[in-house]
């Protein structure tokens, strides 16, 4: 079976040298990474997603995609059903939802 294009994107980009949140699979760098509870910063998350060691929201990965897709649509070329499709094969990837 001949995978996709989102998912030969998915995996290209998870693949690749670039960090993403671990929980809303934004692509991060260093400024845009969580903190911890000794103030350390945690290269999985981000600091929209996690602070203080905590993530910041208590919400299920269904409604992690709902609150991206728009986000997505937004900055990127990508439509609502492709940003849909997209979300929902790359977060059962991500850390925090496996």
């Amino acid at each position: 079976m001949q995978k996709s294009n989102v998912t030969e994107m998915i995996n290209m980009k998870f693949n690749s040298d670039m960090k993403f949140c671990q929980s809303c699979a934004m692509p991060m760098t260093e400024e845009l990474y969580g903190s911890n509870k000794d103030g350390s910063k945690n290269e999985d998350y981000c600091i929209y997603c996690y602070e203080n060691g905590e993530f910041t929201a208590d919400i299920s990965m269904e409604e992690m995609i709902d609150f991206c897709v728009p986000k997505t649509v937004e900055n990127t070329d990508m439509d609502e059903k492709t940003a849909r499709k997209m979300l929902n094969e790359a977060f059962p990837q991500l850390k925090r939802w496996k």
